[in-house]
């Protein structure tokens, strides 16, 4: 069933919803469409899990959940906040104060150590940080490396210092591209646990992933082919929505 309905009224647990967006990139007199008009919601303290082909628009479809691409068309909220169609310094305040990301570098500065890195959304911020660095970095298990350097840690500590990162401002919406897709299988585990401990604490959680561990955790999964969004996982009886779990 495609993931085409949107009702405008939304929900009070209604945190993250995208309208019916396209992206289109153009190169000389070629235009691909990345994005067919997809629609979703992540509703408070639920882990959707998005998957998919190689090529067939997660990332974009995250970057533009996450303001840090525009859509060609549609629209992104977060909660009753419109974050799309905005200018970039608009968007990266509503980020900073409402989204967390983890991208697949882990977006660490590799000059700063982990506080640091952790303390520099908080900053961005423009407010009270609403939990300590060294609080949060406890809790992921990196308490004794706040003054390690990215090269200095394992990717393991990687993996936990991005999400620590990606939870400085303790966000109502986290976007996740292939948060465990290096990582060995305990390490994995790890990650996946303290994503559904955020999950329970109302977060509302967006992956996307090749991970069939990441898929298992998911409340929900929706399939992404040739940048439309379907329902479900993929299925063998779907020609558009080949099996590229596992």
């Amino acid at each position: 069933m495609p993931v085409d309905s949107y009702d405008s009224r939304g929900s009070a647990d209604d945190v993250l919803t995208a309208r019916e967006l396209y992206r289109f990139y153009r190169a000389g007199e070629e235009e691909t469409l990345a994005l067919r008009g997809v629609s979703l919601t992540v509703r408070r303290g639920e882990t959707v899990a998005v998957v998919g082909p190689s090529g067939a628009g997660k990332s974009t479809l995250l970057a533009c959940l996450a303001g840090l691409d525009e859509p060609s068309g549609g629209e992104v909220r977060v909660g009753d906040v419109r974050i799309s169609h905005r200018p970039e310094t608009e968007r990266a305040r509503l980020r900073a104060r409402h989204i967390g990301v983890l991208l697949q570098t882990r977006n660490l500065l590799p000059h700063l150590n982990v506080r640091d890195n952790v303390r520099l959304p908080q900053q961005a911020r423009g407010r009270r940080a609403p939990v300590l660095a060294e609080t949060l970095l406890a809790q992921v298990g990196l308490a004794g490396r706040a003054r390690a350097l990215p090269r200095q840690l394992s990717g393991g500590e990687l993996a936990r210092a991005g999400l620590a990162v990606a939870l400085a401002n303790a966000p109502a919406v986290l976007l996740a591209d292939e948060p465990t897709g290096e990582l060995d299988g305990e390490t994995e585990q790890s990650v996946l646990s303290l994503l559904r401990e955020r999950a329970a604490e109302g977060c509302a959680v967006l992956l996307v992933t090749h991970s069939a561990e990441a898929v298992r955790i998911a409340d929900r999964v929706i399939t992404l082919t040739d940048g439309k969004a379907t329902d479900g996982p993929p299925s063998h009886d779907r020609e558009e929505a080949p099996d590229v779990i596992g």
